[in-house]
């Protein structure tokens, strides 16, 4: 008890800073859902991170970016309904499996002929195909990301959905593309849910709600491709030798997602449990506030001004990967649906 105690009190003025920072994010993404709090969070963050802050910060900053980003990604599973998923999946799965394929190899060959690290170009391609910052977040312990490569992700996913949520339904109309064809559209190639309901709902109510369903049902690629990426990253550690007693055999159990387990698991009982709808949404709301304080953490350690010196072929990989995922859905899908 005496150490948890201990512990409690050495990360406590981090996780209290960071949730500080937070607060004012967290209401002006409300007012501003298209720029969204984890954004102004990592924004407020890097503003910050010039100030020389007490040592003490240290460990709650740390683990805020770390270890409490895992616990909210398994918080916003209560907001995941399985059934929908399964309705919707069943008949996008073929898309969906296309449009993620397109974008990682677009992200691998374009991120190293761009000389990008790994991870980065991971995480734009993940943040691109699958949900953008949620995905990112997943992922960024799985492959043990710095909090620069986040920032460069997070930075670069944001400012793709902002364009999306204007550019889309102008293109939509230019193509004179009906409710169903938009909505299955923009769910597909659309990054954050907030430009999601933003370039849908703009649109028609009902390409809005197709939209969301897709958007939702896209989001639980997350599972597959974080196993795909821990057991990857497992494997290409240095010194990596097959599972043995003494060959250091549980570096798979060390960095499996263990997280995304309990984020199947949250969803599972919103599911199939008749828990109150508003338990439900705090679960998933409070799991939304607590991203935004790690974005906030992973800001407060990053460098804004190397970060803008740096940014450049982040962003043409980002740009280079959301035009492939749009071209590949509207291809694919006039060719799967004939819509």
């Amino acid at each position: 008890m005496k150490l948890n105690l201990e512990s409690i009190r050495s990360k406590s003025p981090g996780v209290l800073l960071v949730a500080f920072i937070a607060i004012p994010a967290w209401l002006i993404g409300k007012m501003l859902p298209i720029i969204g709090g984890p954004v102004l969070g990592i924004l407020f963050g890097m503003i910050l991170a010039s100030w020389q802050r007490p040592a003490r910060f240290e460990a709650g900053v740390k683990y805020t970016s770390k270890q409490l980003l895992q616990y909210a990604i398994i918080l916003l599973g209560f907001e995941m309904n399985l059934f929908n998923v399964l309705a919707v999946g069943s008949q996008t799965l073929a898309l969906m499996i296309f449009t993620l394929t397109a974008v990682f190899v677009t992200a691998y060959i374009a991120g190293r002929l761009l000389n990008i690290d790994s991870n980065t170009r991971t995480l734009i391609g993940v943040g691109t195909a699958i949900c953008g910052g949620s995905a990112i977040a997943a992922t960024a312990p799985v492959i043990r990301s710095t909090d620069e490569e986040v920032a460069h992700a997070i930075s670069t996913i944001f400012l793709f959905n902002v364009i999306a949520a204007f550019a889309f339904p102008l293109m939509g109309h230019a193509l004179g593309m009906s409710d169903q064809a938009f909505g299955l559209w923009t769910g597909t190639a659309v990054n954050d849910t907030s430009s999601v309901v933003a370039a849908g709902y703009s649109y028609s109510n009902q390409a809005g709600d197709l939209a969301v369903i897709v958007k939702l049902t896209r989001s639980l690629m997350i599972v597959p491709i974080t196993l795909v990426l821990a057991l990857y990253t497992s494997r290409s550690s240095a010194g990596y030798e097959p599972a043995g007693k003494n060959n250091g055999g549980c570096r798979i159990a060390a960095i499996f997602p263990w997280f995304i387990l309990g984020f199947l698991g949250a969803s599972v009982i919103n599911t199939f449990f008749a828990i109150p709808w508003d338990i439900n949404s705090l679960m998933g709301q409070t799991g939304k506030f607590v991203i935004i304080m790690a974005m906030a953490a992973i800001g407060l350690n990053t460098n804004l001004v190397k970060l803008l010196k740096s940014g450049g072929k982040s962003l043409l990989l980002g740009l280079i990967c959301w035009v492939v995922l749009a071209v590949t859905a509207l291809g694919l899908e006039s060719i799967l649906f004939e819509i």
